[in-house]
C-alpha cells in the first residue's frame, strides 16, 4: 500500500498539464479497445477475407494522413485543445458510422476505413503535439511508461468486459424493449460516447498553447530528421504486417481463441507492469537497451512461427508480439520527441512540421507492410506470407537498433 501511495505522490509531482494529459489518456484507454474490437469484428463478420481487412486498414491509414494534413491548417485558427477533444469525440462517434453501413464491398470498406482513420488522425497528431510541448526528455520515459501501462491493461480487460456484457444482455428485455446483438452494440456505443465526454471534461482543465509559427508544410529536411523518418517507416512496416497476420494465424492454426486470449491476458498484464517499472526507473541513456530487447523478442517470435508453423509456434509468436509492442514504444516515442526538439533548433521550424512528416513516415511503412503481405499472399501463397515474410520483417526491424543509437548520439550533439 505504501508503494502505491508513493507512486501516486510521484504522479502528483508532475506538472498540471502532464497530469491532465495522463488522466485524459487513461479515460481514452477505455475507448480505444472498444472502437478497435467493434470495427474489427464488424469487418471480419461481413467479409472474412484477410485482403478485405488489409484494404480497409490501408484506407484507415490514408484517413490518418489526410486529417493530419488538415489539422496543420486548423492549428492556425483553432485551439489544439479543441482539436484534440474533437478527435476523442469523433473516434467514439465513428462506431455509429460503421453501424449505418449495411453491406461491405470495397467501396464501403474504403469509406469506413477513411472515416475511422480521419478521427484517429486528429487524436494522435494533437496528442503528440501536446505531449511534446508539455514534457521534457527526462520525464518522457515515465509519461510513456504510465501511458503504456494504461493502454496495455485496458486492451486486455475492456474486451473481456464488453464481451461478457453483450453475451449477458443479448436476448434480454429491458423496459419493454427486446435487446438483440445490434441493440447491445448500440448500448456499448452510448457507453463509449459517455466516456469520451468525461475525457474531454478532464482535458478542458489543461492550459495548452498552439505552435507560434504557422507554416508547417516542408519537403526538405536535415539528415537527422531523414534518419528519424526511416525509423518511423520501420515501425510502420511492422504495424502494417501485424494488422492481419496474427488474426489469420490464430484462425488457421490455433482455433481455440479462448485459451490464447487467456495466455495473452496474463502475459500482457505482466508486460504492462514491466513497462511501467521501466518507465519509472529508466534514464534517457537506457532507451537503446530497452529498444534492442523488444526487437529481439519480436524476431525470436517470428522465427518460432516460421520454423514450427503450428499452434505452438503461433502462441509463442503472439506472446512475443504482446511483449514487443510496449517495449518498442516505450523508448521509441521519447527518441522521436527528443529528435523533434533537436531539429526544431537546427531548422527553426514549427514543431507540427515534424509531427506531420512523422505520420507520412509511418504511413509509408504501414502501406509497404500491408502491400507486401497482400502481394506475397496472392503471388505465392498465404502460407508463404505468414511463414517467411514475418521473419523478413522481424529481421529488418533489427536495423532500427543501430539507427536509433545513431539518432540519439546526434541529438546529444545538438542539445
Amino acid at each position: 500500500m505504501n508503494k502505491l501511495k508513493r507512486e501516486y505522490q510521484f504522479f502528483k509531482q508532475q506538472s498540471p498539464n502532464v497530469r491532465v494529459l495522463l488522466m485524459t489518456n487513461l479515460l481514452y484507454a477505455f475507448v480505444l479497445p472498444v472502437v478497435e474490437i467493434f470495427v474489427g469484428a464488424y469487418v471480419m463478420r461481413h467479409t472474412s477475407e484477410p485482403v478485405s481487412v488489409a484494404f480497409y486498414q490501408l484506407f484507415m491509414y490514408i484517413g490518418i494522413i489526410a486529417t493530419s494534413f488538415v489539422n496543420g491548417f486548423l492549428l492556425r485558427h483553432v485551439s489544439v485543445k479543441v482539436l484534440y477533444a474533437g478527435g476523442i469525440l469523433v473516434s467514439g462517434l465513428s462506431m455509429f458510422t460503421m453501424m449505418l453501413v449495411k453491406s461491405l464491398g470495397f467501396v464501403e470498406l474504403g469509406i469506413a476505413g477513411f472515416v475511422l482513420g480521419a478521427a484517429s488522425g486528429f487524436f494522435w497528431t494533437n496528442r503528440y503535439l501536446l505531449t511534446l510541448n508539455n514534457t521534457t526528455d527526462n520525464s518522457r520515459n515515465y509519461f510513456f511508461g504510465l501511458e503504456s501501462f494504461f493502454f496495455s491493461i485496458t486492451s486486455i480487460t475492456v474486451p473481456l468486459l464488453i464481451g461478457a456484457f453483450i453475451s449477458q444482455i443479448d436476448g434480454k428485455e429491458i423496459m419493454g424493449c427486446l435487446i438483440d446483438i445490434n441493440g447491445a452494440y448500440r448500448l456499448v456505443t452510448v457507453g463509449v460516447i459517455v466516456v469520451t465526454l468525461f475525457a474531454v471534461a478532464v482535458l478542458w482543465r489543461g492550459k495548452f498553447a498552439n505552435p507560434v509559427q504557422k507554416n508547417f508544410l516542408y519537403f526538405r529536411f536535415c539528415t537527422l530528421w531523414k534518419k528519424m523518418l526511416l525509423l518511423a517507416s520501420l515501425k510502420g512496416m511492422v504495424q502494417g504486417f501485424l494488422v492481419t497476420a496474427p488474426a489469420i494465424l490464430v484462425l488457421k492454426l490455433v482455433g481455440d481463441e479462448g485459451t490464447l486470449g487467456l495466455i495473452q491476458g496474463i502475459s500482457g498484464t505482466l508486460t504492462a507492469i514491466l513497462v511501467y517499472v521501466l518507465g519509472r526507473i529508466a534514464k534517457p541513456e537506457d532507451r537503446p537497451k530497452i529498444f534492442i530487447a523488444g526487437l529481439l523478442v519480436f524476431f525470436i517470435g517470428t522465427l518460432f512461427n516460421g520454423v514450427l508453423f503450428s499452434a505452438t509456434g503461433v502462441i509463442i509468436f503472439v506472446l512475443c508480439k504482446v511483449i514487443f509492442q510496449p517495449l518498442f514504444d516505450l523508448p521509441y516515442y521519447p527518441i522521436m520527441m527528443q529528435t523533434i526538439d533537436a531539429v526544431v533548433k537546427i531548422e527553426k521550424r514549427n514543431e507540427y512540421t515534424y509531427i506531420l512528416s512523422h505520420e507520412f513516415g509511418l504511413f509509408l511503412g504501414r502501406a509497404f507492410g500491408l502491400i507486401l503481405f497482400m502481394v506475397l499472399a496472392f503471388a505465392i501463397s498465404q502460407d508463404f506470407a505468414l511463414k517467411y515474410a514475418l521473419i523478413l520483417v522481424g529481421a529488418l526491424q533489427l536495423i532500427a537498433y543501430p539507427l536509433a543509437q545513431n539518432i540519439i548520439k546526434q541529438n546529444q550533439t545538438v542539445r
